[in-house]
């Protein structure tokens, strides 16, 4: 799937928002691959999967598109 980054924390998570979902999708800086954290900006197109986690839809192998 894509999308693009919506928002950045300083606690290493951020929020990725999907064109035609209404919900923002969670991403841990753990599932980041090829890209770190610190070089994400908000507006930054990705490319990632969705899993299923305790609270929710998340994203999982987040690249850059």
């Amino acid at each position: 799937m894509t999308g693009t980054i919506k928002t950045l924390t300083e606690k290493g998570f951020g929020f990725i928002s999907r064109e035609g979902e209404a919900k923002d999708l969670f991403f841990h800086s753990t599932e980041l691959v090829g890209v770190a954290f610190n070089e994400l900006r908000v507006g930054d197109t990705v490319t990632f999967e969705v899993t299923e986690s305790e609270k929710g839809p998340a994203a999982t192998q987040v690249s850059r598109a």
